[in-house]
């Protein structure tokens, strides 16, 4: 749905109504923001409130919506999956989405209010590309109360979705939608939220569905539709895609993949993005956003014993993505299991270590001027052999930094499959 260029919204884009889970009245604004700022929400009832990313590592709960935390782990929104399904399939990918309440207004239940509003003030063009996630290999996934899912490779993105509810109104319905733009606004996001009279006392109990009526859901009870009718014999399929899209779009990339679900939840779609994500880092088809001449800047290591190749995802004070090719050129080849090589395993996490210390020098005032020097390993375990031709790819993350201690967590793949893990415990010292 995001297209292959940055956009934002040209003018303000403002509505107002109730929550459905809350009952509160709430106002929203969605407000131009700069390329590469991405999708930010921002209580404006709370004095002082952190912003809100809309992105994996700020999901709070997947408790009959999407809920966001921001990183003072206390300002929350939830139930933005409708606002950030219409941002994406009108091609938003940088916006600042002001909110004076704890959730988005519900409108009518579906996602067409906010497409329409959005449409209305129309789209700034910007210069950036947006980054493209391209499922190169089907993925599994096993989400919550029977929820399943799998993504095979696919041109653009494709959603498919099965739902089982034991109501005669539902029970099982099945479709499949290319997620382009026409596609999402007529037969997508004119869908309804839906819910069960039954349900209804108990979700109430739990401050869920306070905001639910005849005007913003779908309600069945055992005899049918309360509502005059449906917008669409199968209301309730499509809704669960436009969610579908909505959750995926933390990830805060354009998907080329065909999604297939089995009845799937919200925690379902967030688990999805996961391992979408996931399996993206561990591609050693990424572009290199640190090649190996800026390599030798950072690294006081040479030939034969610079064992990283380049970098592809770099997360500041965080995470750390980078490649080693392997070929059968390599030194330690010549006397390591000669006529079978393998890569000795003290190497691979030699490399491992190499790529936690790129990770480290950018969090330390006068790069050049140190050097880190790694204390301890613990918990090393190699999985499976590594030779000639294969591709690691080692993704670390920090656990801690106190001082000049360090502590980091490291996974090294192959084809995405593990082949070797250790956590590590450096000093950064004075050359």
């Amino acid at each position: 749905m995001i297209g292959s260029r940055h956009a934002t919204v040209a003018h303000p884009v403002i509505l107002s109504g109730i929550g459905v889970h809350s009952g509160e009245q709430s106002s929203l604004r969605i407000l131009a923001a700069d390329e590469s700022h991405g999708i930010v929400f921002q209580r404006t009832d709370l004095e002082g409130s952190a912003a809100i990313p809309a992105d994996l590592d700020h999901v709070a709960d997947t408790d009959l919506g999407t809920s966001l935390v921001g990183d003072d782990g206390e300002t929350r929104v939830r139930t933005v999956e409708h606002v950030l399904a219409a941002l994406s399939a009108a091609g938003v990918t940088n916006a600042i989405v002001e909110l004076d309440g704890p959730e988005p207004p519900i409108l009518d239940g579906s996602f067409l209010p906010y497409l329409e509003a959005i449409r209305e003030a129309g789209l700034e063009d910007q210069a950036g590309k947006v980054p493209v996630l391209k499922v190169r290999r089907p993925i599994t996934v096993q989400g919550d109360h029977g929820a399943s899912y799998v993504v095979a490779p696919s041109e653009g993105l494709r959603i498919s979705a099965t739902i089982d509810f034991p109501h005669p109104a539902i029970q099982r319905q099945f479709g499949s939608f290319d997620l382009d733009p026409a596609t999402f606004r007529t037969e997508l996001a004119p869908a309804r939220t839906f819910g069960f009279k039954e349900q209804a006392e108990a979700l109430r109990e739990r401050g869920l569905a306070r905001g639910s009526s005849l005007e913003n859901t779908v309600v069945l009870d055992e005899d049918g539709i309360m509502n005059d009718g449906l917008r669409f014999e199968d209301e309730f399929l499509r809704h669960k895609v436009g969610d579908i899209l909505g959750d995926l779009m933390l990830l805060g990339s354009r998907i080329e993949g065909h999604v297939v679900a089995e009845r799937p939840s919200h925690q379902g779609n967030v688990a999805l993005a996961r391992a979408l994500r996931e399996d993206q880092l561990r591609s050693p088809e990424g572009a290199a956003i640190v090649d190996a001449q800026k390599i030798l800047q950072y690294l006081p290591h040479r030939f034969p014993m610079l064992l990283v190749d380049r970098i592809t995802h770099f997360e500041s004070g965080k995470r750390i993505v980078g490649v080693k090719n392997v070929t059968i050129n390599e030194p330690f080849f010549q006397g390591h299991y000669p006529g079978h090589p393998i890569m000795p395993g003290v190497l691979i996490i030699e490399a491992m270590a190499q790529v936690g210390g790129l990770l480290l020098m950018d969090t330390i005032e006068n790069p050049d001027e140190k050097v880190v020097y790694f204390m301890s390993l613990d918990n090393v375990k190699w999985r499976r052999p590594v030779t000639p031709g294969d591709q690691l790819v080692f993704q670390l993350e920090l656990i801690q930094f106190r001082r000049s201690i360090c502590r980091m967590r490291g996974e090294g793949f192959v084809d995405g499959k593990l082949v070797a893990e250790a956590e590590l415990m450096a000093r950064v010292m004075d050359r």
